[in-house]
């Protein structure tokens, strides 16, 4: 597909910015709206709905006559893997309109939003659709008297709250494993990105969802996320977004009903290089790929990059040339490989933690400008920091945009404890030959995921996650099932012969 085709595309795209409530389109009940700014040109892709307590009452209203009455929740696992399988087929069908809503909104690459973002969510919707059938209760060891049975119920009524860095990909990463399990939910997208939740929506009631039990209310996060956090028949609540705003949900959560409460939160995560790495592009290639990949707007970004001295400089050198590769271009060119960020105020972040890092004394070896400005749109070259120290906010803070720290180290020890020195505990790698080094190192780095001599590999089977303030509970994986289910135990007396 051309770069015109799919400006073409843009500009004949139906966009609808209503919400969807009980299988049905609707502006909020007050009627207000806020404006869709695309960051790639700063155009207006339309009014959204700006929902608010009163459609979060009757979001959650619905969403619980739906569960009690079993539309859903009480259809056979077999059957809701039908409707999920169907749902992700429908989602294929619809993907270059998916795609291009997503970049649109977000200004991420087209190329991504088709492969990564529109080709991750469907897998992840059909691989949690293929999985429920296959989930087994337990029998415990109880005396020949009894039989206790240990089994699976959903919670209920599940809202998630999710960020606009992947809009699709973490609303998929929620309502998979909450639908599939029997519950019914209330997602709200972020304001910066709403549109391809919308969308989805109406997807899935066309596979056979059946209408209240997923709902999808646009709106800011101090009005209809708040209302939801604080609801008192809302059942679970599953957030991915920044620590502070995750540490105000766990607040709301007890300050009601004390709803289960699952965060997915920011990261700083540390990339460390050995002298002995096996494949010195390779580490380079990944190290660059990775914290530039989506702008720099990812939690699990490798932003402190830790390299041993004695390949320092190699090291900066091979990547200092493969920086020009991720000059930022045209989001609909099927060429680019970074776009842009999602709005003026993200921008206005990055460019502060630039600044900051001149300030404190950090050697700017490439970028910290804007780029683009003719667009009207928002871009940042990739922006590479050498000679940071522990102390610089660029190397304590989440900056979420394409800006790499390094760090140098002698001692592996010295490089794990400042790896291990942060608030984070996301994501982490070490390059090494040394098979015990990268074993005694990986257990010793306090993160939910170790990458070893490669960055970023996995997939929908293993579990996505963090320690410490990166937050609790895990998505993605068979126990993503933990957050959205109760354990039952039904002991039962088995009667003498």
């Amino acid at each position: 597909m051309t770069d015109t085709t799919w400006h073409d595309r843009a500009r004949n795209l139906n966009i609808d910015g209503r919400a969807f409530i009980d299988g049905q389109r609707t502006w909020s009940r007050s009627g207000q709206q806020f404006d869709n700014l695309s960051p790639i040109d700063g155009r207006n892709l339309g009014p959204v709905a700006r929902c608010g307590a009163d459609d979060v009452e009757l979001a959650v209203a619905n969403a619980r006559a739906a569960f009690e009455d079993g539309r859903w929740a009480n259809l056979a696992p077999a059957k809701r893997k039908r409707v999920l399988v169907k749902f992700a087929d429908l989602m294929q069908r619809h993907r270059d309109e998916l795609a291009l809503l997503e970049t649109l909104d977000m200004g991420k690459p087209i190329k991504y939003s088709l492969s990564v973002d529109l080709g991750g969510a469907a897998n992840c919707i059909r691989w949690y659709g293929e999985a429920i059938d296959k989930v087994y209760g337990e029998i415990a060891p109880a005396p020949s008297d009894s039989l206790a049975l240990i089994t699976r119920e959903p919670v209920g009524v599940v809202a998630a709250i999710v960020p606009w860095n992947y809009p699709m990909l973490m609303a998929s990463w929620k309502i998979a494993p909450a639908l599939a399990a029997g519950n019914s939910v209330v997602l709200k997208p972020s304001e910066k990105s709403p549109l391809t939740a919308l969308r989805l929506a109406e997807l899935a009631l066309e596979a056979g969802i059946p209408p209240g039990v997923f709902n999808v209310l646009p709106g800011f996060g101090n009005e209809a996320g708040s209302a939801l956090a604080l609801h008192m028949d809302v059942d679970c609540i599953a957030f991915t977004g920044s620590t502070r705003v995750g540490k105000q949900i766990l607040q709301m959560a007890g300050q009601s009903n004390l709803k289960r409460a699952w965060t997915e939160l920011g990261g700083k995560s540390a990339n460390i290089v050995c002298a002995d790495c096996p494949d010195l592009d390779a580490a380079v290639a990944a190290s660059i790929g990775s914290i530039f990949f989506n702008q720099g707007e990812s939690c699990n970004a490798p932003s402190r990059l830790f390299v041993e001295e004695s390949i320092r400089e190699r090291f900066i050198e091979k990547a200092l040339a493969l920086v020009p590769d991720f000059t930022p271009g045209d989001p609909l060119d099927e060429n680019t490989v970074m776009g842009a960020i999602v709005d003026d105020i993200q921008l206005g972040t990055i460019m502060k933690y630039i600044g900051e890092g001149k300030a404190a004394g950090a050697r700017l070896l490439a970028g910290g400008e804007r780029m683009r400005l003719e667009s009207g749109g928002y871009y940042v070259a990739p922006t590479i920091f050498d000679n940071v120290h522990a102390d610089m906010s660029i190397a304590r803070e989440e900056i979420f945009g394409p800006v790499l720290s390094v760090l140098g180290f002698t001692s592996l020890d010295d490089a794990v404890k400042q790896a291990n020195a942060t608030q984070y505990g996301l994501h982490a790698a070490v390059w090494t030959s040394d098979l015990s080094k990268a074993i005694r190192t990986s257990r010793a780095l306090r993160a939910g995921t170790v990458h070893v001599n490669q960055y970023d590999n996995d997939d929908i089977t293993v579990p996505f996650g963090g320690y410490k303030q990166s937050g609790n509970g895990r998505d993605k994986s068979l126990h993503a099932f933990d957050k959205y289910t109760e354990l039952k135990t039904t002991w039962i007396q088995v009667a003498r012969a």
